[in-house]
């Protein structure tokens, strides 16, 4: 059983559109749109040098950004 990623509901196939409608929230996805949504919610998973450096590369962006 597929869960829709917007709301939780119950996703059905629908065989004619060959998409995917949420019996709750009516969101319709194709099966690629429903597996490129499910990687979107999916948690990534940074060392903490990474995460580090991400930052470090934004503030320095915001640094050098332009100033009012």
């Amino acid at each position: 059983m597929r869960y829709c990623p917007e709301c939780g509901g119950e996703l059905k196939y629908i065989s004619a559109t060959k998409r995917y409608v949420c019996k709750s929230c009516g969101l319709s996805l194709t099966p690629q749109e429903l597996i490129e949504a499910r990687r979107q919610l999916r948690p990534t998973f940074e060392s903490e040098e990474e995460q580090r450096r991400k930052e470090r590369k934004e503030y320095l962006k915001w640094w050098l950004g332009k100033k009012k």
